[in-house]
């Protein structure tokens, strides 16, 4: 019986042992490396996200009579991928850049690279405008300003009551859908853009089709509240993608390439040019 009394004091703790419950697995939290999670719609990330993927769209688009502006981002969820990023998952309406009148609404991903390289979009949208109509629009916006037979050039557009010259609204088109391409590239999960004034424009006569302008812009970068002065020269072809070249004042002069411009093209403009920066 001296074996059994020694063996009891263990048995009673195997079995309490078996009766105590086991640590649950902890549950992975929802801001884990690859785990998506919601976003607040109205979040600076959500809302800076979705004006990227427009400012893309816009810059793709190539279209002065089709820019959007957003509208409200409806859905939102983002995904930290390990050694690639941060990518967002977005649902939102879009407005017309001019009426502000409901322009269809899009879902896109955007995802930040952790290496310094524009933001990767994939947008798809559903248009309330017309296809053709957008087109010929364009095509009457070419006419006219093709037929201009001196060079336009103008400045401070809008004035600071927030005006446009109606023979300025072409050139102001433009504009946006040209800068689009700097506020997609230069846009971070942090900071984002608006192009809020071209300081000046004056456009090249060329022997053919195209149009070519160069334009002094002021982007507003958010949230810091900086003005960036940036030089864009651009050539428009309705039909055809947009050809974009800038440098910022912020950027040390450094020239960017946007729409696969031909180097060799690309180049004969800059030597031609060079002198009138």
């Amino acid at each position: 019986m001296q074996g059994l009394g020694a063996a009891l004091p263990v048995l009673l703790l195997l079995l309490l042992s078996a009766q105590l419950p086991r640590p649950a697995v902890a549950e992975q939290p929802p801001w884990a490396p690859g785990v998506e999670r919601a976003l607040d719609p109205s979040s600076r990330l959500a809302v800076g996200a979705a004006r990227v993927a427009l400012h893309n769209y816009n810059f793709h688009a190539a279209s002065p009579s089709g820019l959007r502006a957003l509208g409200q981002v409806r859905k939102a969820t983002v995904k930290s991928i390990p050694g690639v990023g941060q990518k967002c998952y977005l649902q939102f309406t879009t407005e017309d850049y001019r009426s502000r009148e409901n322009a269809g609404s899009c879902l896109a991903t955007v995802l930040y690279p952790k290496k310094k390289s524009p933001p990767a979009v994939n947008i798809k949208c559903i248009n309330t405008k017309d296809q053709k109509q957008i087109q010929e629009e364009d095509n009457r916006l070419y006419q006219k300003l093709k037929r201009q037979t001196k060079p336009i050039t103008g400045s401070n557009i809008p004035d600071s009551f927030g005006n446009i010259e109606p023979a300025l609204e072409p050139v102001w088109a433009l504009a946006v859908a040209g800068s689009s391409y700097m506020m997609w590239e230069k846009s971070t999960e942090k900071v984002g853009y608006f192009m809020t004034q071209v300081k000046s424009v004056k456009q090249w006569m060329r022997k053919d089709d195209s149009l070519e302008f160069d334009y002094v812009i002021l982007l507003h970068e958010m949230p810091t509240q900086e003005m960036i002065s940036c030089h864009m020269r651009l050539i428009w072809l309705p039909g055809h993608p947009l050809k974009v070249k800038y440098t910022c004042d912020s950027e040390n002069h450094r020239l960017e390439d946007g729409s696969g411009m031909e180097s060799g093209s690309a180049a004969g403009i800059i030597r031609e040019r060079e002198e009138n920066f």
